[in-house]
């Protein structure tokens, strides 16, 4: 891969199209995950909040792979020196992804399921951090671009994001909190 205007060369095509398919991939293979754990939460009495911002991600992940194609395609961004710093970086976004999926398992969803009385997932990366899963999207969505060379993506996605996840984690903690299990006596 190199960097220059012009169509993108043999090395920098192929990877583009590899990364296309793996996310398109990975993000059918989520919606099939959540769908089913929303049907089982469903069943036990979860109960979904924050329904009226779902859309805003939905756009986000559409938006983010089509402009990432533009990009490259029709603007002439190329991969610089640090694509492999960047490659790196989404690699372990990709780990962090799959540890924050695994550690919640069946209550891992795309949209925001909460079972009454559930206690809090504090295993895997939840031991350290509240949101993994959120941290590991942004970086995605930071370090995919770039590998690319693509910064206007970067910069727009990761915007998009910070804005929507503005409005996704209260409402994430606002259900939790009031589907935390009650201490005795209270």
């Amino acid at each position: 891969m190199s960097g220059g205007n012009g169509p993108p060369d043999p090395a920098t095509r192929a990877a583009l199209i590899a990364f296309i398919a793996f996310v398109t991939c990975e993000r059918l293979f989520e919606l099939w995950l959540s769908a089913r754990n929303a049907r089982r939460l469903a069943a036990r009495g979860a109960v979904e909040h924050g329904r009226g911002h779902f859309p805003l991600f939905v756009a986000l992940h559409v938006l983010f792979p089509l402009a990432l194609v533009a990009e490259v395609l029709f603007l002439g961004t190329r991969p610089g020196t640090a694509w492999p710093a960047w490659l790196a970086l989404l690699v372990a976004a990709e780990a962090l992804r799959l540890a924050a999926i695994r550690a919640l398992g069946g209550f891992w969803n795309v949209r925001i399921w909460v079972l009454p009385g559930a206690e809090p997932v504090r295993r895997g990366p939840y031991r350290f951090l509240r949101h993994p899963n959120y941290l590991a999207v942004t970086l995605e969505l930071l370090a995919a671009p770039m590998m690319f060379g693509a910064w206007r993506t970067a910069l727009v996605v990761t915007a998009l994001n910070a804005a929507a996840l503005a409005v996704r984690i209260p409402a994430e903690e606002r259900a939790l909190q009031g589907a935390a299990p009650q201490a005795p006596g209270r």
